[in-house]
Order: C-alpha cells, then sequence, then structure tokens
C-alpha cells in the first residue's frame, strides 16, 4: 500500500498547490474520508484539479453513469432531468468523485487530456489533446462538474463541462476515428460484459444471458452466440415484451423469455422448461436492479457457473442463497475489467452490423 501523503484541509482545496508533487500510483494521495483507505471504497477524496505529476488532466465533456445508479437515481428523481442533475452534482459536491452511496457505483467518462504529468513523459501513448475513455470506475475517479448541460433519460448519458483526475494506475482507451464518441462511450462502459463472456462460453454450452435485452445483456447475447456455437443453446431473460422482441430480431438467441428474473422460481422454470430440466451451464447476469441472485442461481446446472455484472448484485445474498438451497455452482462477481476488453468490445461493433446499428440508435 501507498503511503498516505498528508490530508488538504478545506482551505487547501483550492490552492493549486500540487504541482510537481508525486501522488501514489493508486490515489491514495487524493483520499480525505476515512484515511487509510483506496478512492474507490473513501467516503471523500480532493477533488481539486491541479494535478500531481504522475496524473492526467483530462476535460470532460459526457460521463456514462453505471445502469444501477442511473437507475436508482432515476427513480428517486421521478424521472425528472433537473431533479437527476441536482442529485448528480450533490453526489460530487459531498464526496469529490460521482459515488453513488445509494448502490455504490459510478459511470466513466470521455474527454480530452488537458494535460500529463511529468513523471509519466514517455511512459504512455497519450498525448495533450488525445480523446479518450476512461475504464476506471467514476466512483474513485476525482471529478469536478462546471455544468450539466443535458441528461439523456434513456441512455444513461449526461452531458457535462468539468475536468476530472485519472492516476497513475488508470486505464484509458483512445477513442478510435471510425466509431462516434457517444457510441464508443455507450460500448466501453460495458467492456468487460463481452470480454468475460468470451472467456466463459465453451462450444456446446447453454448459456442464460438475464437481461439479454440491455445494453451490455445484449453483448453477452451477441458473443454467447459466437462461442457456443450451432450446437450451443442461447437464452435471453427479460420481464418486457419489447425486449423479448428485439432479441428474437437481432435472431442469436434460441428463446427469449418473458419472465421476471426477480420471481426466482418463474425464471428457474422458465428455464427447466427450454432446456428440458438440463438447465444453464452458464448464465451471465446484467440486471441492472436487485433480487435477481437466486433467480440466476436456480438457473444453473450443479457445477455451473455464474458471472454477476451487475452492480446491483449482492454477494451476501449470492453467497447465502447459493447455500440455502444446495446449489454447487461456481460464481464470478462482476470484474469491469479485462486485459484488452476496450479494443475487444469495440471491434464488435466493426464485425456486426446489426450490433453497431443497434447501439447507434438506441444508446445514443
Amino acid at each position: 500500500m501507498c503511503a498516505q501523503l498528508p490530508h488538504a484541509t478545506p482551505a487547501m482545496l483550492h490552492v493549486p498547490m500540487h504541482a510537481g508533487q508525486h501522488g501514489c500510483p493508486y490515489g491514495t494521495h487524493r483520499v480525505l474520508q476515512p484515511a487509510g483507505v483506496l478512492p474507490q471504497p473513501a467516503w471523500r477524496i480532493d477533488n481539486t484539479m491541479a494535478a500531481y505529476d504522475n496524473e492526467i488532466l483530462i476535460d470532460v465533456q459526457a460521463l456514462n453513469v453505471d445502469a444501477a445508479s442511473f437507475t436508482q437515481i432515476k427513480q428517486a428523481s421521478q424521472g425528472d432531468p433537473d431533479r437527476i442533475a441536482a442529485t448528480i452534482l450533490d453526489i460530487v459536491a459531498q464526496r469529490g468523485k460521482l459515488h453513488n452511496p445509494a448502490t455504490g457505483s459510478g459511470g466513466m467518462l470521455i474527454g480530452r487530456v488537458a494535460s500529463i504529468g511529468a513523471a509519466l513523459a514517455g511512459r504512455l501513448d497519450l498525448a495533450v489533446g488525445d480523446r479518450i475513455a476512461t475504464m476506471v470506475s467514476l466512483s474513485l475517479t476525482p471529478l469536478h462538474i462546471e455544468r450539466i448541460h443535458h441528461v439523456h433519460l434513456e441512455q444513461d448519458q449526461v452531458d457535462i463541462s468539468g475536468q476530472a483526475i485519472l492516476f497513475e494506475s488508470g486505464l484509458y482507451a483512445k477513442l478510435p476515428d471510425d466509431i462516434p464518441e457517444k457510441v464508443a462511450l455507450a460500448i466501453l462502459d460495458v467492456a468487460g460484459a463481452p470480454a468475460q463472456t468470451a472467456r466463459l462460453v465453451q462450444p456446446g454450452d447453454t448459456v442464460v444471458v438475464v437481461g439479454g435485452g440491455g445494453k451490455s445483456g445484449t453483448l453477452c447475447v451477441y458473443e454467447a452466440r459466437k462461442r457456443a456455437g450451432p450446437a450451443g443453446c442461447v437464452i435471453g431473460i427479460s420481464p418486457f415484451e419489447k425486449d423479448c422482441e428485439r432479441m428474437r430480431e437481432l435472431g442469436w438467441v434460441d428463446h427469449a423469455l418473458r419472465v421476471d428474473a426477480a420471481d426466482a422460481v418463474a425464471m428457474a422454470q422458465a428455464v427447466s422448461t427450454a432446456t428440458q430440466g438440463k438447465l444453464a451451464d452458464v448464465v451471465i447476469n446484467c440486471v441492472n436492479l436487485p433480487h435477481t441472485e437466486m433467480g440466476s442461481i436456480l438457473a444453473t446446472r450443479d457445477r455451473g457457473r455464474i458471472y454477476f455484472f451487475s452492480m446491483a448484485t449482492s454477494f451476501t445474498a449470492a453467497s447465502l442463497g447459493a447455500e440455502g438451497v444446495g446449489k454447487d455452482v461456481d460464481m464470478l462477481m462482476g470484474n469491469g475489467y479485462a486485459k484488452g476488453n476496450a479494443d475487444y468490445a469495440l471491434s464488435l461493433l466493426r464485425e456486426s452490423a446489426s450490433l453497431r446499428h443497434l447501439f447507434e440508435t438506441l444508446y445514443v
């Protein structure tokens, strides 16, 4: 663990005192409360936009809020864009980052590189002015919002003017010239989902994608179809008929089941019927609402695998729930990062015209 630098006092927070100072690669020098933790679990971090010599300063253009977080904020704000904007501003003002206290999640951003610390010079494939997307959560990213210009209610995106800090250890992706920024932002926000699906699904597998009609779910359905092959079976789950219709139209699922994953018994029965009682080899949960852990567990065969991608997942509910029903399954909690996930996710848009059209029309 890196050494903790002295805390900044409130009076110091508006003074550009960091120039030339060297911070911890993991950002512990930015932690204000509580002492001794990393930036992600910290309650409050220093969001002074004066970079240390091993930080990158970014001029932010847009935020892609984590689906679980945006859903919670939207519900609490009754869908009012002004109230959503006010809630986001309030979270950042209190915490120095977009770290939703209700869901614990954040999102990601796109912007342009404003400056690169001297200690990083020559070590990165970046230059001032490059367009990038951060591949680390906004729940650990120092963020300052000057103004929110527009809230996109159906895309979980917010256009802003502001700045952010990327730590030395922070992951990023340079935005490609052949894909519009907002499209790239939409897919990079969930880039870990198809990359992890590619690792988990084997030829001939029966794969269930919970939330298969959503953004990350659609990517997982597409990737599962590729990996399972003609001998495999891909099942998409959604409580909404429009999602099921979309899954059928895209043609990557063998079954689109309209069932509420929060109703564990109903979901298990639906999957059992579709698989003649065999259940799933792999279940991928992309639902952005809570209480879907048990449906995923009951739909998985013994010694099957479950990937909980959603930040709405409760580890306690999944772990104790599997034990409670005597299910011997392997459960992977959603690590949004897999090596090369950004390039891989973008490559999917290039190889599938249908997938790209979907993202260009539905998620931007």
